[in-house]
């Protein structure tokens, strides 16, 4: 039984409607393909092979919103409010640029990219008129995404679940609008979500600059702001891609075992990424939290913040693996009538239990040390990480291991994240005081 703690109130109240605004953001792509699904098989496949690209490229540029989380957060700790809304601006002002040059250099590789995922022929048009389509609405992705990192870092994650959950609605209504109403095809849903994505943007616009108008915050490009938010988000950047790279090389190694593997992985995996979402909210909480003691130059408090996050951490990891051992017995039933599916999702779910414990540990010191501004450090050992996943991943898989020894592998490489993260955290190095990193 854990102890009330006076650090439970602000964790909780950051953590729950970070928790929130996390499982609306995937509904965005899953009202899309609600819809689009009735225009057809080839039209659901094209959503289906655009919509992977776009979830990479929004992978891989979250560290705007987890960078601006830290620098805003830190400001904030230091009691500078007027320099913690101009960094935030700084960090949109970077993302607006970066959404531009996309447009521009994703427009003529729209073929390749579609060819590189393997698309039929007649996918292919499909999907490649939903991603050109899509490349409009990147700089409001993108804006969205620094925006709710400005928010989280001033201490505010309920506005951004708001947004979320309006932006939803708004690509919802558009998609039926535009699809259905008006016939314009998979063009249509595109289009919509773009709307969508731009208006939730400029939504955060108007709030950051009535934060700016109340604090004195200059708006205006400052290139030598812009540059350190590039140069704060390139560590994450790289930790990223590392963490890209284990999903993808799991998926593929799956996927050569058989049909069955595949599927079987599949319904483990979107459990495992059900539960992540709820344990990345406490990381969430733990970026805005630590960045704002940091800045406080507050020793003790970033300690005390610290052990609280990883013990509820690790309560809710025992709490998500007990849950998943009582249904394991019906759940795969709810997926699929295949009994080699069954038989393979039950092991599968087995070793997603007791991993997590383990990922309590892992995400909640991700996010403490995101918050900490340690993002070269953890560049490092998220590459040291998925350098022991492969060799693990593919020597059990050449050994016969299945699908059972994959996620032995994915085991491995959570182990390895926990030992190296938590290292780092019984150490002073990360405690970096002030405003500043």
């Amino acid at each position: 039984m854990i102890r009330p703690s006076p650090h439970d109130r602000e964790i909780w109240r950051l953590a729950v409607p970070a928790f929130g605004a996390l499982v609306a953001e995937p509904l965005f792509l899953l009202s899309d393909s609600a819809i689009v699904g009735h225009l057809g098989t080839a039209q659901l496949g094209g959503l289906g092979v655009a919509g992977q690209a776009l979830a990479t490229l929004v992978y891989l540029c979250v560290f705007l919103a987890y960078g601006t989380t830290a620098g805003v957060a830190r400001r904030v700790g230091a009691g500078d409010m007027r320099a913690a809304v101009r960094q935030g601006i700084d960090g949109m002002w970077l993302a607006l640029a970066i959404g531009a040059v996309l447009i521009v250099a994703g427009w003529p590789l729209v073929p390749w990219l579609v060819g590189a995922f393997g698309a039929s022929a007649e996918v292919t048009p499909y999907a490649e008129t939903y991603l050109r389509v899509s490349l409009f609405g990147v700089p409001g992705m993108l804006v969205v995404l620094a925006g709710t990192g400005v928010l989280r870092g001033l201490q505010d994650t309920r506005t951004p679940l708001v947004v979320s959950v309006g932006g939803f609605s708004v690509n919802l209504a558009l998609n039926v609008l535009l699809v259905i109403g008006l016939g314009w095809g998979i063009g249509g849903s595109a289009a919509g979500t773009v709307l969508a994505q731009t208006v939730s943007a400029a939504v955060y616009v108007a709030v950051v600059l009535r934060a700016a108008r109340r604090h004195g915050a200059p708006v205006r490009p400052d290139l030598a702001g812009v540059r350190t938010a590039a140069s704060a988000g390139a560590g994450l950047l790289l930790r990223t891609a590392a963490l890209r790279a284990v999903l993808i090389v799991g998926t593929a190694i799956a996927a050569r075992m058989g049909d069955a593997e595949i599927a079987a992985y599949q319904v483990g995996f979107q459990v495992w990424t059900l539960l992540a979402f709820a344990l990345d909210a406490i990381a969430i909480a733990g970026q805005a939290i630590t960045g704002r003691y940091l800045g406080a130059s507050d020793t003790v408090g970033t300690r005390a913040v610290t052990r609280r996050m990883v013990g509820w951490g690790v309560a809710c990891g025992v709490v998500f693996g007990g849950s998943i051992l009582v249904v394991r017995p019906w759940l795969p039933g709810l997926f699929t009538g295949d009994g080699d599916v069954r038989g393979l999702l039950l092991s599968s779910l087995l070793v997603v239990a007791l991993l997590q414990p383990v990922a309590g540990v892992v995400f909640v010191l991700d996010g403490i040390l995101i918050g900490a501004g340690d993002g070269g450090y953890l560049a490092v050992t998220t590459l040291v990480a998925t350098l022991v996943f492969l060799p693990a991943a593919l020597a059990l898989y050449a050994a016969g291991a299945g699908l059972l020894g994959l996620w032995l592998a994915i085991g491995v490489w959570m182990a390895t994240r926990m030992v190296t993260l938590g290292w780092r955290a019984r150490g002073d190095a990360w405690m970096v005081m002030g405003a500043v990193r």
